[in-house]
């Protein structure tokens, strides 16, 4: 998927303008949550997302999706990871 039309698909769906994040190699972000709905496009680098229910690695052009208040972990590649990600607030 291309971030236009990535871009034009979080439209379509409510999701606010996306944002462009950068993560650094070998960083985490150990188990929290977001007040909002996020999905995100990967442009570069690899990042896995560990659930109570999954876990998956995401490479560039994949996409995620978290639900507000989901409890998950965050783990980036050797090369860090960019993403763009829009945000939805939970209902």
């Amino acid at each position: 998927m291309t971030p236009d039309h990535f871009t034009h698909v979080l439209a379509q769906e409510g999701f606010a303008e996306p944002v462009r994040v950068e993560r650094e190699p070998h960083g985490l972000w150990d188990n929290h949550t977001h007040p909002f709905e996020a999905k995100a496009l990967v442009l570069a680098g690899d990042i896995r997302i560990v659930t109570a229910t999954s876990e998956r690695v995401y490479r560039r052009g994949e996409v995620f999706h978290l639900q507000a208040n989901e409890p998950h972990s965050e783990f980036y590649g050797p090369m860090g990871v960019s993403y763009l990600v829009g945000r939805k607030p939970a209902p």
